[in-house]
């Protein structure tokens, strides 16, 4: 694989964010796509190339990737929301057709091996199992419009991979560590837990990822991946519970005072969902009833793969809590407990 510059999308988000941070340390020269008029200060004071684009528009795509010999596909609209119809568009022209955009430039200026970002929501699962990169997505459950997009994204990945252009998928899960810029769903519960205003939570528990290992595993999958193949990266599964004893840890503040029953909030996300919310479909919420349905599962991964043919070897839980945590202290989103 030749030396050149490498291509990172969605370099503002979580996952991007660290991963720039990873490339630059390894020496990496480093072009960012980004967004204009977007908050794009998770990449002040970076070395690096900005270039601004939409992944939705081909030929800005097209330009973004030109000159460029790694592309690391990052970026993604997230939402825990069915939505409208716009949103449902919006959704689908950024994942979807901004995964073809760039799998297609890449193939139209010979890049030596692309990586995409994957999410766990479109792999399979099985009730008692923990949920491996041969799992078929079964499209007949709850999904949302992210989950399906996603799984749309994964065989575009198949499709291109298939016309011969070197491609893999770094599947995430829920992200957990330093660089937090927006912040994520996960960075605003431990910032409202470090500030005394987290008052309940919902017991449950899935699998997470800290951002020290999702940019290690993309890294690994650019090197050691196979084309064509989608590798699983995560750090450990933990229970709401055991999320909460850590934030306890770092933070020094009390558990919440309420630990609400699951069925309880996941009739009242429903109800909300179907009242208040319909006349304000994409309004964000934290509660919404895919999110209480997917801490419900207690879902879990497999990363066997990635650790076999990668060569990944997963960090501490709680070391990412605790990463993250100094981090939103050092940028003033968390004033600590005196």
């Amino acid at each position: 694989m030749s030396i050149g510059i490498t291509l990172v999308t969605g370099a503002t988000g979580h996952l991007g964010a660290n991963l720039v941070r990873r490339l630059l340390a390894d020496g990496e020269q480093v072009r960012v796509m980004m967004r204009s008029g977007r908050d794009n200060g998770a990449l002040d004071g970076l070395d690096v190339e900005r270039v601004f684009a939409d992944l939705r528009n081909s030929e800005d795509v097209s330009a973004a990737v030109r000159g460029c010999s790694r592309v690391y596909h990052c970026a993604a609209l997230v939402s825990t929301i069915e939505g409208n119809a716009a949103h449902k568009r919006e959704i689908f022209d950024t994942n979807v057709r901004g995964t073809i955009h760039v799998l297609q430039a890449a193939k139209q200026h010979s890049i030596d091996k692309v990586v995409v970002s994957g999410s766990l929501s479109a792999t399979g699962y099985e009730p008692n199992c923990s949920s491996h990169e041969g799992m078929p997505f079964y499209p007949f459950e709850r999904h949302l419009p992210y989950g399906f997009t996603k799984h749309l994204t994964e065989h575009e990945c198949l499709k291109a991979h298939a016309d011969g252009l070197n491609v893999v998928v770094a599947t995430s899960c829920a992200i957990v560590g330093p660089h937090d810029y927006a912040p994520s769903r996960m960075g605003r519960v431990l910032i409202d837990y470090a500030h005394g205003c987290l008052c309940a939570y919902i017991p449950g528990g899935f699998e997470f990822v800290s951002s020290r290992d999702i940019a290690e595993g993309h890294v690994l999958a650019m090197r050691h991946g196979r084309s064509g193949q989608k590798y699983i990266i995560s750090t450990a599964y933990a229970s709401v519970d055991d999320l909460m004893s850590l934030f306890r840890e770092v933070t020094s503040r009390p558990l919440p005072r309420l630990r609400l029953p699951p069925l309880l909030m996941a009739t009242l996300a429903e109800v909300t969902d179907k009242t208040w919310y319909r006349v304000f479909p994409n309004l964000p919420r934290r509660f919404t009833p895919a999110a209480v349905r997917l801490l419900r599962m207690r879902r879990q991964a497999d990363h066997d793969k990635a650790k076999q043919e990668l060569g990944y070897q997963p960090t501490q839980l709680s070391q990412a809590v605790r990463e993250a945590y100094v981090d939103f202290v050092r940028r003033g989103l968390i004033v600590p407990a005196k």
